[in-house]
C-alpha cells in the first residue's frame, strides 16, 4: 500500500499507522492464552485508538480472549472497545 493511503487513513481516524503497524508486528507469534500478554496488547490498542478501557472491561476482555486466544485479531478487540 502506498504512503497516501496511509495518510488518508489517519487523516479520517486519528490514528497512526506506524503505531498501527508496529503493533501488528509485536502480535506474529504472541500467546494470546496468556493473560499478561493479552493486557498488554488491550492497553496498546486503546492508547492506539485514544479509548480509555475500564478495568472492568478488561477483565472481560482478557477472559473472552484468552478462553480462545487462536481465534483473534484486531478486529475482534477494536470491536470489543467499540461496543464498550
Amino acid at each position: 500500500m502506498d504512503n497516501q493511503f496511509f495518510k488518508n487513513v489517519e487523516k479520517q481516524t486519528g490514528v497512526n499507522m506506524n503505531e498501527v503497524l508496529k503493533l501488528a508486528n509485536s502480535l506474529q507469534g504472541a500467546n494470546f492464552k496468556d493473560e499478561k500478554t493479552v493486557r498488554r496488547v488491550i492497553r496498546q490498542v486503546a492508547k492506539i485508538a485514544n479509548k480509555p478501557v475500564p478495568k472492568e472491561l478488561e477483565d472481560k476482555m482478557v477472559k473472552t480472549i484468552t478462553k480462545d486466544g487462536s481465534k483473534l485479531d484486531m478486529g475482534t478487540i477494536s470491536n470489543m472497545l467499540n461496543n464498550k
